[in-house]
């Protein structure tokens, strides 16, 4: 991009900043979410939400979401991230209820699952020998996603 490109799209660079937060936590959170959320079936919607996740993670690039991370400290940063991560984890959440979790384990279920996802996106960046996308899909939705799914597989909704 030219400079003179550049300044007929934004202002400065600051506006930039703010325009590309705005895109990212809008494509990243709940509007890039719907069409997980759509999915009726729970199960589904998890496998399916950990696949695509795992199957776009792609070694050694970098992660939009953790070089972000780096600077929470910035105010813009720190609500873009939190708009990211309050969606999947509101999303994640409202999944395992379905499946039957009571509200405090499907919201620490939410938490765990979201961090394996964050971690398997820093390994990406990191590990040159990591398997391949589809057999680490397959390994989250075992762990995360009994393959008898449903109300038996998570029997406790009284918390």
């Amino acid at each position: 991009m030219t400079k003179g490109s550049f300044y007929a799209h934004y202002r400065n660079r600051d506006e930039l900043i703010a325009a590309a937060l705005s895109e990212w936590g809008r494509s990243h959170g709940e509007d890039g979410l719907a069409r997980f959320a759509a999915i009726a079936d729970p199960a589904q919607r998890l496998r399916e939400l950990l696949t695509v996740v795992v199957q776009a993670v792609q070694p050694l690039a970098p992660s939009v979401h953790l070089s972000l991370l780096g600077d929470r400290n910035d105010p813009r940063v720190k609500e873009a991230i939190g708009q990211v991560n309050r969606a999947r984890l509101d999303l994640l959440t409202r999944t395992y209820r379905e499946l039957g979790l009571s509200p405090v384990r499907a919201a620490s279920r939410a938490r765990v699952a979201y961090a394996a996802i964050l971690g398997l996106l820093y390994l990406a960046e990191t590990d040159p020998d990591a398997p391949e996308p589809a057999v680490l899909a397959d390994e989250a939705a075992a762990i995360f996603l009994s393959s008898s799914a449903g109300p038996t597989a998570f029997p406790d909704k009284t918390d």
